[in-house]
């Protein structure tokens, strides 16, 4: 089991009231909400290896440089010095990320990050690796490029919170949008994503993109048509197309996750004790914890 850990804390942050604290007054509802996620993931699907991954870099470089616009619309307004390129994060989730952080090392739950990566190149190099079948917990649909049924990847796509999540595979995709996992990174590069500043092309939506995946094969076969003056598109789809050619020349690499990152050495084993029993205590006393983190604690050593 993968989990995007920023997608999961953030629906933690905003789906638990402020109102839960530690006992110095500082808010842990990102905290123990993402570790009430845990507990019910392990309950209810019984993992025995969980990576969470993490975003060393949110918006990495070699992004940007291909697509300036990306997600340039959730850097944060005012910045101290030397803090450029910081995301925009609600004033009282950032201070919870290291007690986060902190919490999971200290259970010896694996915790990945890697310099000039997001959590989606983790995920996926993890799921291209693995030789057992993986699921990935996400609210970024992003990731439903990695389902593929052949190898065992699904993607549970929390719909209220992840007790209710969806779970995707291919039959998922194919009923909901008419395209296959690899032909979901096509399909968004084309539509675009204004949530992670791609423009895409003009005058393609989701559907119409899917619609043109279907009849073309891919995005290759979709810009050969286009450049064919016989072939069936209309002229202003063929238009567009061509027009929009330098932003396909470089969508697919942004779009695309990473699959070959160099990972550091880890466990990925689920632990069923504490790796640090006297270090999370002292979290636990400081932050407040309290039945989230005993619940966590008792389903990790049921899980034995």
């Amino acid at each position: 089991m993968l989990l995007d850990t920023a997608s999961l804390y953030f629906r933690a942050y905003f789906g638990v009231p402020e109102s839960v604290k530690a006992p110095d007054g500082t808010p842990v509802n990102a905290v123990r909400g993402l570790l009430d996620f845990i507990t019910r993931l392990v309950q209810d699907h019984h993992p025995d290896q969980l990576v969470a991954c993490m975003d060393a870099d949110w918006r990495p470089q070699w992004r940007v440089d291909l697509i300036p616009s990306y997600k340039t619309h959730r850097l944060a307004p005012e910045q101290p010095a030397g803090e450029e390129g910081a995301e925009e994060i609600p004033d009282t989730l950032s201070p919870q990320v290291p007690v986060i952080e902190q919490v999971l090392d200290a259970l010896g739950i694996a915790r990945i990050g890697v310099p000039g990566y997001e959590a989606d190149d983790v995920i996926g190099t993890l799921a291209t690796r693995a030789s057992v079948p993986v699921r990935i917990v996400t609210g970024d649909r992003d990731l439903f490029q990695l389902v593929d049924d052949a190898r065992g990847v699904q993607v549970l796509y929390p719909v209220k919170g992840v007790g209710a999540a969806q779970l995707i595979d291919e039959a998922a995709l194919r009923e909901k949008y008419g395209v296959t996992g690899p032909e979901y990174a096509d399909m968004a590069a084309l539509r675009g994503d204004p949530s992670d500043g791609l423009p895409g092309v003009k005058g393609i939506g989701e559907k119409t993109a899917a619609q043109l995946i279907r009849e073309y094969g891919d995005l290759a076969g979709i810009r050969a048509a286009a450049a064919d003056p016989l072939s069936k598109l209309t002229p202003a789809r063929r238009r567009n197309i061509l027009e929009g050619a330098p932003y396909l020349d470089v969508a697919p690499t942004v779009v695309r996750v990473a699959t070959d990152v160099a990972l550091p050495d880890f466990d990925p084993a689920l632990p069923t004790e504490p790796l640090d029993p006297m270090t999370l205590e002292a979290l636990a006393t400081h932050w407040g914890l309290g039945t989230s983190l005993t619940r966590l604690l008792d389903t990790l050593a049921s899980s034995r």
